[in-house]
Parts: structure tokens; C-alpha cells; sequence
């Protein structure tokens, strides 16, 4: 630069293109800087899930301790951010310190829950009484007037009612107001019995799985029905069947919003299509099977090691069939289930398993009380342990 003197001022020159260079060059430097910054927080971010990911646990501490009072017939599921408990004489919802948020009371002979968030149907199955509930409470009691077979509920509310009495089936929807909204018959002498029903999360699409026995020979069949736009240009609202023969299936069900899963006693069928659904992937059954669960990611197979000292030999499948894991457990177990982490849940009376998709065991333990369930929070090593008269909530170790 340079400077010259004129009258009553002082004027400067500059080299704009030297003043540029430098410029460019600091604001390199300081990319750098920031992009090595950052390198390494991504890198101890993903090292420290990693660790998480992989490390094993063989005990814990427990947080905070909340005494509860059940009967010996009550069931847990977890529901929201909350905790469901039903049995024979009542449902109750409470926070995970056991405080009461509401508290319906019924009388029902073999009570059974159906889940969407944020709703929950409870009903009798067997029986006639159906409740709709919501995290504030009951939205409608429905009485049907043919014994309940099953029931599923939408996203929304809505539900969907398969009834049975004698030789004939019936299968009803209702909205959350207890409106119905639309209603089929089958007869076994046309066409077959209904065996489940699977409502997608919207209440739009309706899968039926059919059983038929002719001369001995049995036939499956699952139908979809579509009440959207699409469904209203098919003949009966029927968008799709899908025959098998010399297989039974006993449970269908949508795991998200359109994807369905089909457990035959030889396959498990995994159903996608957002209007007309197609299988998409197959997973092939073994002769010794013990258990299936799944959740809206995996599924879990678990079979017996015949004349093996490692009793059990689990396998994790993702959605597309794709082989996640493999491993042996000796472990003699009463319950097996998904966590809200996805963790592979199997426990007895008094001990527990936890297992991740990939494959490592994240803890294994023996309580000195009976534990009736074990759930999750979606990341991390807390969890809630619903044990014989009290709950905690614990930090693995």
C-alpha cells in the first residue's frame, strides 16, 4: 500500500487483489479449522454409540424404586411414554413412576389388548365388550352383539371387529365415536372361515386370512381391502388375494403403515405396497420351530438345538429378509419379545436375556424376585423393570 497527501485528508491506496488473496487464504484456514473440528466430534459421537453398540452388561443400578400392588393375573404393555395394566376386573394406565393417569374398570373373561398408538383397544375376547382408550382415558365402550374373535385398531381410532358364532363370521368397523362403518359376512359352507383380521395404521386398507377345507385338503387365502379412492373402483373394495395351498395361517398383522406380515406354518410372508399390496420378501420356516415375534424392523426366529447342550438357536431378520444375526442360547425361556429399542427380550421367571440385531448379548442376569416385564427407553442403557411389587427404573453396569 501506498500513502499520499492531499489537502486536508489522508487518501489510501490498496492492492485489491493482494487484499483478496489474503482473505481467501484466512477463510481456508478457518475451513480447515472448523472441518477438523468437526471430523472429530462426528468421530467421538460415532465411537461413543459404537461403544455403546457392542458393550455388554452384567448387572445395574437402579435409579428410582416405585412399590406397586398388582394381582397375579395382571399383564403389562407399554403404551406412550406410560405403562398399561390389565386384567379381568380393569385397565389402568400410570407413568413410569406408577402414578395413576386413568383407571377403567370391566368385567371380562379373557381380556386382550390391540395397540396404535396413540390409541389402545381393550376387549373380551370370547366375549362382547370392546373399550376404545386414549392417553386421557376411554373415548367409547362398544357391545357387540356375536362373540369377539379379534380386534385391531387404527392410528386414528378406528377399529375393525371380527366376530364368530356357529358357522358364521362377521366382520365389522367402527370408528372412535363407535359409528360403524362398514360390515362383511362369511359363511364356512362359500368360501371358507376367517382366522385373523390386519387393519393398517389409516384404517384404509383391511387384510382378511381365510381358512377352507376341501375333502380333507386345506387352503389359505388372504384378501385386501382398500376403502380409499383405490378401493372404491374394485368390486367389493377387493384389491388383491393371495392363495396358499396346504399351509395354514394363523396370525397376520401390519407392523407399519404399509407393510403387513403373514406367519404360515412354513413361511412368513412380508407384505409392502402403499394401495395394492404385493409380497415382497419371504422368509422360509424350519421344521423345529419354538417362537416368532417382530416388531416394526425385525423379525425373530427361534428354534430348539435337538440333543444340543445350547438349547435355543435365535435368528434376526430384517424387513427385506435380509439375515441380521445368529446365535445359541441355553436359556430355558417362558417370554420372548421386542423392546421400544429393539432389543430381543427373553426371560423366565427369574432371569433375563437381552439381545441386539447384530448379535451381542447386552446383558444377561438372575433377579431375586419374579420380573414380569422388561422395557426400554429408545436409546441408551435405562430401563424399567416391572418386578413383584415394585417398579424401578435402572442404568445397566
Amino acid at each position: 500500500m501506498t500513502k499520499s497527501k492531499h489537502e486536508g485528508f489522508s487518501k489510501v491506496e490498496t492492492d485489491f487483489e493482494d487484499l483478496d488473496e489474503k482473505i481467501q487464504k484466512h477463510r481456508k484456514r478457518v475451513f480447515r479449522t472448523v472441518t477438523w473440528i468437526l471430523a472429530i466430534i462426528i468421530a467421538a459421537v460415532v465411537g461413543m454409540e459404537l461403544y455403546m453398540a457392542v458393550r455388554s452388561y452384567d448387572s445395574y443400578e437402579v435409579q428410582s424404586s416405585y412399590e406397586r400392588n398388582d394381582s397375579e393375573a395382571t399383564k403389562y404393555i407399554a403404551f406412550c411414554d406410560g405403562l398399561v395394566k390389565y386384567s379381568n376386573d380393569g385397565i389402568v394406565y400410570t407413568n413410569n413412576r406408577n402414578e395413576l393417569i386413568w383407571n377403567q374398570a370391566f368385567e371380562m373373561t379373557s381380556p386382550q389388548v390391540a395397540l396404535c398408538e396413540p390409541y389402545l383397544a381393550a376387549y373380551d375376547k370370547g366375549g362382547t365388550s370392546i373399550f376404545i382408550l386414549k392417553e386421557d382415558g376411554i373415548q367409547k365402550q362398544l357391545e357387540m352383539t356375536m362373540p369377539i374373535q379379534s380386534v385391531c385398531v387404527a392410528k386414528q381410532g378406528t377399529v375393525a371387529v371380527l366376530m364368530k358364532e356357529n358357522t358364521t363370521s362377521y366382520i365389522k368397523m367402527f370408528d372412535r365415536k363407535g359409528n360403524e362403518l362398514t360390515n362383511g359376512e362369511f359363511y364356512a359352507d362359500k368360501g371358507g372361515i376367517p382366522i385373523d383380521i390386519a387393519l393398517s395404521y389409516d384404517a384404509r386398507k383391511l387384510a382378511v386370512d381365510m381358512l377352507n377345507v376341501i375333502d380333507g385338503n386345506i387352503k389359505s387365502a388372504i384378501t385386501f381391502y382398500n376403502f380409499g379412492s383405490v378401493g372404491q373402483n374394485e368390486i367389493n373394495n377387493n384389491v388383491g388375494m393371495f392363495s396358499y395351498a396346504d399351509t395354514l395361517i394363523p396370525e397376520i398383522e401390519y407392523v407399519s403403515e404399509n407393510r403387513m406380515i403373514a406367519i404360515a406354518d412354513n413361511e412368513i410372508d412380508i407384505f409392502g405396497g402403499d394401495q395394492k399390496p404385493q409380497v415382497e420378501n419371504r422368509i422360509f420356516l424350519p421344521d423345529d420351530l419354538e417362537s416368532i415375534v417382530y416388531d416394526d424392523k425385525y423379525i425373530a426366529v427361534l428354534t430348539k438345538n435337538a440333543g444340543s447342550e445350547v438349547s435355543h438357536h435365535i435368528t434376526i431378520y430384517d424387513m427385506k429378509a435380509n439375515k441380521m444375526m445368529e446365535t445359541d442360547t441355553a436359556m430355558e425361556y417362558d417370554a420372548v419379545e421386542f423392546l421400544g429399542n429393539h432389543e430381543l427380550c427373553l426371560r423366565n421367571e427369574y432371569t433375563c436375556e437381552l439381545y441386539t440385531a447384530h448379535g451381542i448379548l447386552r446383558f444377561s442376569y438372575t433377579f431375586d424376585c419374579s420380573v414380569h416385564k422388561i422395557m426400554s427407553y429408545d436409546i441408551g442403557a435405562n430401563y424399567i423393570l416391572i418386578l413383584d411389587g415394585r417398579t424401578e427404573e435402572v442404568r445397566l453396569q
